[in-house]
């Protein structure tokens, strides 16, 4: 994915499931580094907060004034100090989209691959496949480095560390509820408290303003199953609880068909059995997952795909990979982008 919850970590959690890690970080689909085109959703999407173009970040207006030194909480157990954000570099898309969010993107030096959208695409590229260079970063001598617990190698970030580079590591995002306080803690880590409440409330907002215009169900949500998808490596994932994609389905008035099938932890390899028992009425993609089996035909080609409800009607719902599982400020589009997809009459 090109991210890809993005998905570098989405990547590791499905890779550790199911010992297809390596495959995943090395397979060259997965993204390329350049900004992705939004897929147009089918039918008219609910006229609400966060339709922004979801190519661009919308920035806070004006230009916060960081207070440093600061000295923050990483999630690895550690107490950072941060004494300038003049070059910073955030380690993926989710977190470079929070420094751009907060008016910091100008401070930003360098990117991933998962890092998609337009104002980024001047910075040039830190990682190989999905893993970091500490050589790379290093060379852009950065003050601030931003990552998170599926950042990885981890010797590549302790040689980062140990170049004198103060390093956040932040938990992994995988629920809305996570949004508040991942831009509480990136906010607190740039000295831009003040910045942080305006994003955080804003992009709240623009949330409930998009689930308010959700059609009702009338009690029967459609079940949705998500499907992690890399045709040139084979690999073909069903979701589980913990894939990052029951939050954002739950929201956007639908309800997670792995959970529903008792499913446990992230991924499972899909089969026709797993799908036959999901039963999906709709089914969520990757933007690029979809493209790399062949788009929607060559997906109902899957073993017990065009059984489900969701391949008799042709249900697909596809979001571009860098902003699906990011759960920050697009969180809103990306909300916006299912429920248009998920409400809307069969073909």
């Amino acid at each position: 994915m090109s991210t890809t919850r993005s998905p570098r970590s989405l990547r590791a959690r499905a890779g550790a499931a199911l010992g297809v890690l390596a495959l995943l970080l090395g397979a060259s689909a997965c993204a390329t580094g350049e900004p992705a085109a939004a897929p147009k959703a089918p039918g008219t999407a609910p006229k609400a907060a966060g339709a922004a173009n979801p190519d661009r970040i919308e920035a806070l207006p004006g230009t916060p004034t960081p207070r440093l030194p600061v000295t923050v909480p990483s999630a690895d157990g550690r107490q950072v100090t941060v004494g300038s954000v003049e070059r910073i570099i955030p380690l993926n898309g989710s977190l470079a989209e929070l420094v751009f969010s907060l008016g910091l993107g100008p401070n930003a030096v360098a990117r991933d691959v998962s890092t998609t959208f337009e104002q980024a695409a001047r910075l040039p590229v830190i990682t190989q496949a999905h893993e970091v260079s500490a050589e790379g970063v290093l060379s852009l001598r950065p003050t601030v480095v931003l990552a998170d617990r599926s950042t990885g190698p981890a010797e590549a970030v302790e040689q980062i560390r140990a170049a004198g580079v103060p390093v956040i590591v932040l938990d992994d995002a995988k629920k809305l509820d996570d949004i508040g306080s991942r831009i509480d803690r990136v906010a607190a880590a740039l000295g831009v408290p003040e910045a942080g409440a305006e994003l955080k409330s804003r992009t709240a907002q623009q949330i409930s303003e998009v689930q308010a215009q959700i059609p009702a169900t009338g009690g029967a949500r459609p079940k949705v199953a998500f499907l992690y998808l890399r045709g040139s490596a084979s690999v073909f994932l069903l979701g589980g609880p913990d894939s990052g994609a029951p939050s954002l389905i739950e929201a956007a008035g639908g309800e997670d068909a792995g959970t529903a099938a008792h499913l446990t932890g992230d991924f499972t390899p899909l089969t026709s059995e797993a799908l036959v028992k999901a039963a999906p009425d709709a089914i969520l993609v990757m933007s690029k997952g979809l493209e790399s089996v062949g788009g929607t035909e060559g997906l109902l080609k899957l073993p017990g795909v065009a059984q489900t409800p969701a391949g008799l009607d042709h249900r697909i719902v596809a979001v571009d990979d860098g902003r699906l599982l990011s759960y920050g400020p697009r969180t809103p589009q990306v909300l916006r982008e299912i429920a248009a997809q998920l409400h809307r009459e069969g073909k």
